[in-house]
């Protein structure tokens, strides 16, 4: 009766919790929230000033008093107390600022975490109101939410890379039967391509700025057309400001070791694949999702590598969340097989 008369003032929730952006799923909405996984602070008080879109806009333009931070690292929680004020203003906005709010509360996490890790993301949730929280593998919430079929007898193999993280594993019947997690992904692309700038031009540009260059000219695969954009930023050596003219080639050459290394994680998980699951990865390939994955020339760059057709999720981004959001609809249900299975 008690959980009955909660569910009368709350709508259950899906969050994709990303070392980049937060996406909430509200069972019977859809999905109802993207913003930026960032939270400024007052340095003295630690008073929360902005989270999401807001804080965003200060990241690298804070004065001395103010600092806006990324709580959640490679799909981690960093900072504890910062990414449960996140979440509970998010819950608080999905729900028009209603003060009596308990849902429960579904949330990708990156396969490789550590149960303490787990148990970080729990409780910052049930600290920000939640009435149950529930954990699931980013892959299998990607794999879900790209519309891949988890239940057959047959494998299947997704790749999701998000802002901290890369997600691969071959699923079948359910399960994950080989997962492996990377701290590199879409966060290190931007690195990549800021180092790139500081090596070659001796220009300091910020993540923001990074990350606008690889989704607009980058590429990791050759393309017909190359492109070029200028980027504004501080020279090193002046200290001044200075514009200097990238092209794609450039950035692809920038990007090339952090892809580098995914493509060989995706290699290892496809090497420890048993032979029948392997069989079916001919036929039924690769399945990319995540922001990372948006990056031009990754499906040709993957198929090269490793024979196997490749393809993008329909909408990459929101997978995961999609992912959570039908979890959601199957907790009921795994709710009564267990006590079936009790009896």
């Amino acid at each position: 009766m008690f959980n009955y008369i909660f569910g009368l003032f709350s709508n259950d929730m899906g969050i994709d919790l990303g070392t980049a952006s937060v996406l909430v799923f509200v069972k019977g909405q859809d999905i109802v929230l993207r913003e930026p996984s960032v939270v400024a602070i007052e340095r003295e008080s630690k008073r929360v000033l902005a989270i999401g879109i807001e804080a965003k806009k200060m990241l690298g333009k804070t004065p001395s008093n103010i600092v806006a931070i990324r709580p959640l690292r490679n799909g981690v929680i960093a900072d504890f107390e910062a990414t449960e004020k996140m979440i509970r203003y998010f819950i608080k906005k999905v729900h028009n600022k209603r003060t009596l709010l308990h849902p429960r509360v579904v949330i990708g996490v990156p396969s490789g975490i550590t149960e303490v890790e787990r148990r970080a993301v729990k409780e910052s949730a049930e600290q920000a109101g939640a009435r149950e929280v529930h954990l699931i593998d980013e892959p299998m919430a990607a794999a879900i939410g790209a519309g891949i079929q988890i239940q057959e007898a047959q494998g299947s193999m997704i790749v999701d890379i998000g802002g901290g993280t890369t997600e691969v594993a071959v699923i079948s019947l359910g399960g994950m039967v080989v997962a492996k997690s990377l701290e590199i992904a879409g966060d290190k692309m931007d690195e990549a391509v800021v180092q790139y700038f500081r090596k070659k031009y001796n220009l300091t540009i910020g993540d923001n700025t990074a990350e606008e260059v690889k989704m607009k000219i980058g590429s990791v695969f050759p393309i017909e057309s190359e492109q070029s954009i200028d980027v504004k930023g501080r020279g090193l050596l002046t200290g001044l400001p200075q514009t200097v003219s990238i092209t794609s080639e450039e950035v692809r050459f920038a990007l090339a070791d952090p892809m580098k290394k995914i493509v060989e994680v995706v290699k290892s998980v496809l090497e420890e694949t048993p032979p029948e699951l392997a069989a079916d990865l001919v036929d039924r390939g690769i399945t990319l999702s995540g922001g990372g994955s948006l990056v031009r020339g990754l499906s040709e760059l993957l198929s090269q590598e490793t024979k196997l057709p490749v393809s993008c999720a329909d909408d990459p981004i929101t997978c995961v969340v999609r992912g959570t959001g039908a979890y959601l609809g199957e907790l009921d249900n795994i709710k009564k097989s267990k006590l079936r299975n009790m009896t």
